[in-house]
């Protein structure tokens, strides 16, 4: 199925942060581009809420009076390539908070979630970081960034920044109760 181009493929219309997701920061033709971002059709099979969302012309179905639907049932009781967990909290801060404040905030997030992947990724830690940057509050992403940039030392290899990256997020994590794991089958 084709797809309308969608203004901010960042954020799904199911509620899912695309921007924080692996897939979105691969290379190659394996790479997502958000949803119904341009290319979505091309590597995305059909999805049934996307759909439903462009046929009632609406960007996210939090908009919907019926929303949450039947089409919901179960969806954040496991994961894909991008965790479901905070899927229907993080569409209700959109709702409260309106979209273009949910925009900057998600933005912010995936450029940390660069800098990451940039900086302190030694190649083997790029799920645990999107995963940490989407769990975690932004409050407590930007602390982590602030402990990392003064722990990890310039001169260190990247095996070192890496492991000092991944112990500052898992440390904050366990705080609060979060687990950095996708839930699979």
């Amino acid at each position: 199925m084709e797809y309308q181009i969608r203004a901010y493929p960042l954020f799904s219309a199911c509620g899912l942060n695309c921007g924080l997701c692996p897939r979105y920061h691969t290379n190659g033709t394996s790479r997502c581009p958000g949803c119904a971002g341009r290319g979505f059709s091309e590597v995305h099979p059909a999805c049934g809420i996307l759909s439903c969302c462009q046929r009632k012309d609406l960007e996210y179905c939090f908009a919907c009076a019926e929303y949450p639907c039947p089409k919901y049932e179960g969806a954040d009781l496991e994961d894909s390539f991008i965790t479901h967990k905070n899927q229907f909290r993080d569409m209700d801060k959109a709702k409260a908070i309106g979209m273009e404040a949910y925009e900057a905030e998600l933005s912010h997030k995936v450029q940390i979630l660069e800098e990451l992947l940039g900086s302190y990724d030694d190649g083997r830690r790029k799920g645990l970081f999107c995963l940490a940057v989407n769990l975690l509050d932004r409050s407590d992403v930007d602390s982590a960034m602030e402990q990392i940039r003064s722990e990890a030392s310039p001169d260190a290899s990247i095996k070192e920044k890496a492991a000092t990256a991944v112990s500052l997020l898992q440390a904050i994590a366990e705080e609060r109760g979060v687990v950095l794991q996708l839930r699979k089958k």
